[in-house]
């Protein structure tokens, strides 16, 4: 199984064109993946994304795969146009589960910030469900990215303490949830490897299943590749840098086969990571 995560930045490349096309392509050079999960997607704002709704064009390029998105940010304007901004995930793999869950986002108004969310999609893997939580924490307040993290600890705590299997049939909602405890967690997290913030999911002690980098299991004596920043200093003013991350629970550690990091494009400011997990 095949999971690619990637902060598009609105499809906006470090030549400052905005081209989904040259993402999704990109995307597929890097692997034939059986799950995308895109940060940074947007619909109606127009210094984003010109007042289309990327998503739908998202999915357009990509048959085959089951699109979600959901967004953190949805809102109107005084002329009733909606506006969205968020995360979405692209699965070929059955679709067992959607949930979207909205961050903490304490202080808002004190410092320049956002809401922020996990897509939760759960799939049917080869070796069983698996929770696919694509995330995004907040960049100017490390505060909120401490409450967003300790957010989604719960939530695997939660799931691997009382993972639950949904019936056949789904005439009613009680019978119709599905909560995995094996989980992989992605995005960009906006901390550094060195950050403390890595070692509070990466060396979470919980009940059940706790969350481990999946580069560290992959490769624990080779440098880490840089995913961000490797071609636009005007953003990333200290050059390269390591914020996009995918984290697997401590019962996947064993499938994990290989983890990269694609730093040959130029197509957002972020590069595509990869992650192939054994059947």
């Amino acid at each position: 199984m095949r999971l690619i995560t990637w902060n598009i930045q609105c499809g906006k490349g470090c030549d400052g064109v905005t081209d989904l096309a040259r993402i999704v392509a990109t995307a597929k050079e890097t692997a034939d993946a059986d799950i995308f999960c895109f940060q940074e997607v947007s619909s109606g704002f127009s210094k984003l994304d010109g007042n289309v709704d990327q998503s739908a064009q998202i999915a357009a390029l990509l048959p085959g795969y089951l699109p979600v998105f959901r967004p953190a940010i949805e809102t109107m304007d005084s002329v009733d146009r909606l506006h969205r901004f968020g995360n979405m995930t692209l699965s070929r793999l059955p679709v067992l589960q959607i949930a979207n869950h909205l961050l903490p986002w304490p202080g808002a108004g004190a410092t320049r910030s956002m809401r922020r969310h996990a897509l939760e999609v759960t799939v049917q893997a080869a070796f069983g469900a698996l929770r696919i939580v694509n995330t995004h924490l907040e960049y100017h307040s490390a505060g909120q990215r401490e409450a967003q993290i300790a957010r989604l600890l719960d939530l695997q705590q939660e799931a691997s303490t009382s993972p639950k299997a949904s019936g056949s049939q789904h005439s009613e909602p009680f019978g119709s949830q599905t909560v995995a405890a094996s989980s992989l967690l992605c995005g960009d997290f906006n901390f550094d490897v060195s950050d403390p913030q890595h070692a509070l999911i990466h060396q979470s002690v919980r009940s059940g299943f706790n969350y481990r980098d999946a580069w560290t299991i992959c490769h624990p004596d080779r440098s880490r590749s840089p995913t961000c920043g490797l071609y636009d200093q005007a953003q990333w003013v200290n050059g390269p840098d390591c914020r996009d991350f995918i984290f697997t629970t401590e019962d996947l550690t064993g499938r994990v086969r290989r983890v990269e990091v694609n730093g040959k494009t130029d197509a957002s400011d972020h590069q595509p990571v990869l992650i192939e997990l054994a059947d």
